[in-house]
């Protein structure tokens, strides 16, 4: 399956903002946002002025590196927001935040999506006691995410009981940070999810 191999500071900074890609090094003078602001690139004396439509692509782009999402993906997940009953946007926002790798990543289990992503490919993560390899895999309420044994007995899994804790679990998620094990407990607001997107104006950009 394609994905994007580059460097992920790169998207930052292209983007002019932190988007924390990166786990922990995004909070420390290391980030390439605090050390080169500038986009990458060749820069142009000139200051060309942004249509609507390239900031409406602008927060679409966003959206889709913050959560590590390819176009065909994210198109997919609008369809299916706009199919279902409420606000788009806020159901859009809904289905990127219940995506397996970004919960495993919002519980704590994980520095970033990218690495939640690839514990979920490498088998380490089960959904209701069963193993699952999608990280894209929908979840639902009550759902229950746990390791495997084999996962257990990596060393990885050591440092993240060391770590969990450190970062502040939203109210959607419960965690047992003696089982580590989470649940999703209910589904998550508008004012819960820590969006760095404007959903109108993607929703806009789709809606043209």
């Amino acid at each position: 399956m394609a994905r994007y191999n580059g460097p992920v500071c790169r998207l930052c900074r292209r983007n002019g903002e932190k988007l924390f890609l990166k786990g922990d090094r995004c909070f420390t003078p290391k980030c390439a946002i605090e050390r080169r602001p500038n986009p990458p690139g060749q820069r142009s004396p000139r200051r060309r002025k942004v249509s609507d439509r390239g900031l409406q692509l602008r927060e679409k782009q966003k959206a889709r590196q913050t959560y590590g999402v390819l176009e065909r993906q994210f198109r997919r997940l609008y369809q299916e927001a706009s199919r279902r009953s409420g606000v788009t946007g806020e159901n859009l926002m809904q289905l990127l935040e219940l995506r397996l790798d970004n919960v495993v990543y919002r519980l704590g289990f994980a520095e970033s999506r990218a690495q939640a992503r690839q514990l979920v490919r490498h088998r380490h993560i089960t959904v209701n006691g069963q193993v699952t390899n999608v990280p894209s895999a929908e979840l639902k309420l009550e759902d229950r995410i746990g390791w495997t044994e084999r996962a257990r007995k990596t060393t990885f899994f050591t440092m993240v009981k060391e770590w969990q804790g450190g970062r502040e679990v939203p109210a959607w998620l419960a965690v047992d940070p003696a089982a580590l094990e989470g649940q999703v407990v209910a589904l998550p607001g508008p004012d819960e999810i820590d969006a760095r997107f404007n959903d109108s104006a993607v929703v806009e950009f789709y809606s043209r």
